[in-house]
Parts: C-alpha cells; structure tokens; sequence
C-alpha cells in the first residue's frame, strides 16, 4: 500500500511533466518552479522574481489546474522530495532543506488563495518559518520617554516626532541627485568587500500609488528595476536605507549572487524564481535591512549623510546631532509595528486601532500608519520579515565573527546560498 501511495503522489506531482527533464531531486527543482508559476495566475503576487528557461514557463501556461490542484501536487512533491536519498554535501542538504520548506510554504499560500484563515503567528509560521516576539510595551514605553526629551513641547509626541522628520525631507526636485550619491556609496562599500559579476546593473524609478517605500524588481542577468514611492514626502535618512535595502549589499546584491552562484554556477533552476510568501523572504528583507548596519559601521553611516547627502538636499544641518539621536532612540519601536499587524490581521484591532497603535508605538504620522495599514491588507505577515529577520541575520553573521572582514565573508556566503 506505501509503495502505491509514494507512485500515485509522484503521478500527481508530475503532471504535465515531460519525460526527458531530470531526475531526483532536479526533478523535484524544475517541478516546483512550473507550480510556482502556475500558482502565479490565482496569486499575482506570489512570483515575485522569474528569470528561468522558457519551457518552463511553457509548462506553467499549460498547467490549467485551479489553487486546489496545484495545492495537492505541491503536497504530494514535498512528499516525494523526502523520499529521496540524502546527500552528504551540507550545500546539498542545505538545497533540500530549501525546497521542501519552500514547497510547504506554497501549500499554505494557496490554501489561503482558496479562502483559509490563519492566526498570525501560525501564517508567519508555515509561510516564513518563523514567528515574532510579542510586543515589549515596557521597552517602547522607556523608548518614548527618551524621545520624549529629545522633541519636547507642546502637542502629540508622534507630530513632534514627525515635525523633526520634515525638517530633513528631501526636496522632490533633488530626490534623483540624493539617491543616485545614496546608491553609488552603498555599491561602492559592496564591491569593495563582494566580488559582483561585471555587468551587474540596476535602474531607479520614482513612482507613486503604492504600499510600499521602496521595491525592488529583479530581471535576471545581473539587472533591477529599483522604484521609490513618492507619495509621502521622503527623509534623509531613507537615501541610504533604501540604497542599501533595495541596492547593496541588498535584494540587487541578493538576487544577483543567487543567479551567478546557483542558478548559473551550480544549475540549480529553483533559484532563478523567487516566491515572495516564502521562508526565502525572512532571508532577504532580513540581509537587506542589516546589510545597512555593515555597509555603514560605526557612525560612518551618519557622517557620510551629514557630510555628503545633506548638502545635495540643500537640508541645513545645524540639528544633525540632534536629529541623529531621535532617529537612533526610534530603532527601539521598530518591531512595534508587527503588534500592530499580529491585532489587526486576526482581528482585535479596527483599521482605526491599528493606525492609532502605530502613530503612539512607532510615532508616525497618521498618513503614515495608514500607508502601512495598506501594506499589512496586501502582504499580511510579511511584516515581520524585516525587523525579526534583521535581527536573525545579524546574530547569524556576528557570531564568531570579530571583525569586519570576517563578517563580510559570512554575510557574502549567506547571500550566495541556498540557506533559510
């Protein structure tokens, strides 16, 4: 009776699945990149990079099969995946390890195209493979009497906070200036120590209507679209983040070491797709954000702001110092957004609690928390891949690792791997 159910798992998995592909756990690869693309069309924004070979996404045209379907063959691969022989490769292992927790992610993706509710915690669970800390009120509310002292007078502490902020805005008619010198010093510090192939490139938009700060769309060859969202006005502070975020040593970096390295260098087609509801995403947002951190260490991150981005903006920095400390007393709020998503998206919270919740817990402006409320109806749980995967990263990439050069190399090899 197993042997029958293993047959018939593996007849369900394959279907539409030419007989001259791979075998294994290749097999298992190329079979998993035509059911992410067939689940694409129920779920736009479930591919979020797809730069693979055509016959694939041939295949995936073909696959007329609903959420439902492609929800059991999903199941029914990650089934076969632990079937095969184990490798004794730890890279191999660790690529096994990616595409059966990929595969489960996709399963509960789909799952919810079809209309399934899940608890916060237990969506970040199967789609990230993680879960958020609950929020630490006594830690934010010690963060808030430092700021507190940092913007005093009269009103709402939050349009204090956001007074300071629009101190520092960045002119919209400079925004191409400032973020050009953002990024080239971001890429800059990121050749300097990770060796990106040659023709390796990149394009910046400024756009609008989006729920999003910054994205970053990759293409494949070494090439991304960065766009920046103009709707809110934009400080200072974002010309770096998002520099490093969306450019180097971040998703660009990212997304070109996983073609060079894997895709092309070990032919491992999984990789030229990326599921953005995936436990792949923890990886990314998390290098992403703490690649800012290694990029810029020790106060260089502000003086090169101070000293070279401000000037282009034409911003006055007679209150840099002091607008550096309430920008660094504010890291201590910002998980406090994730309380907010985790209430809302099960429930507790109103649209009107969630924004009340971020304008006193992340100090934002009421345009601002509900510009995040916009991202939390469309990406859900992904929230917490930012600021729970940063923190993950960094004690990945630090531990053991004393000095800047070594940690480089782990964050350059973390990049370059199929690790989750």
């Amino acid at each position: 009776m197993r042997v029958l159910v293993v047959v018939l798992l593996v007849a369900l998995a394959s279907a539409c699945r030419p007989t001259d592909l791979p075998s294994g756990i290749d097999a298992v690869a190329h079979d998993y990149v035509v059911l992410a693309l067939a689940a694409g069309r129920h779920d736009p924004d479930f591919v979020d990079a797809w730069y693979g070979p055509d016959d694939l996404k041939a295949r995936a045209d073909a696959d007329t099969r609903g959420p439902a379907e492609l929800r059991e063959a999903a199941r029914a691969l990650r089934v076969y995946l632990g079937t095969l022989p184990v490798s004794d490769e730890p890279l191999d292992q660790l690529r096994r390890r990616y595409l059966d927790r990929q595969l489960g992610a996709m399963v509960t993706r789909l799952g919810m195209v079809l209309g399934e509710a899940l608890p916060f915690d237990e969506e970040t669970a199967r789609l990230y493979d993680a879960v958020a800390p609950q929020p630490d009120i006594e830690r934010y509310e010690r963060a808030l009497a430092e700021i507190e002292a940092l913007v005093p007078g009269p009103g709402p502490i939050a349009e204090r906070v956001e007074a300071m902020h629009r101190r520092f805005v960045i002119p919209p008619e400079r925004l191409a200036t400032v973020f050009g010198r953002a990024i080239a010093e971001c890429r800059t510090r990121t050749l300097a120590r990770i060796e990106l192939p040659e023709h390796e490139r990149f394009t910046i938009e400024f756009v609008t209507d989006k729920p999003w700060s910054g994205y970053n769309w990759y293409h494949g060859d070494a090439y991304s679209l960065i766009q920046i969202n103009t709707d809110l006005p934009i400080f200072i502070g974002r010309a770096i983040d998002l520099g490093c975020h969306e450019g180097y040593p971040g998703h660009h970096a990212y997304n070109v070491l996983l073609e060079s390295e894997l895709a092309q260098g070990n032919g491992w087609v999984e990789f030229t797709l990326y599921a953005l509801f995936s436990p792949q995403s923890l990886v990314a947002e998390g290098s992403a954000n703490y690649g800012i951190d290694i990029a810029f260490p020790d106060g260089e991150y502000y003086a090169f702001e101070e000293q070279v981005l401000m000037p282009l903006a034409g911003l006055d920095t007679a209150e840099a110092v002091r607008y550096r400390a309430l920008r660094e007393a504010l890291k201590r709020l910002d998980d406090a957004g994730n309380a907010a998503a985790r209430r809302y998206l099960d429930g507790s919270f109103s649209r009107a609690d969630a924004v009340e919740w971020l304008v006193r817990y992340t100090l934002v402006s009421p345009e601002r928390a509900a510009q995040r409320v916009d991202f939390f109806d469309k990406y859900r749980g992904y929230v917490i891949n930012y600021n729970l995967g940063r923190d993950m990263v960094r004690r990945y990439i630090e531990c053991g690792a004393d000095s800047a050069p070594q940690r480089w190399q782990r964050f350059a090899e973390l990049l370059g791997s199929p690790r989750l």
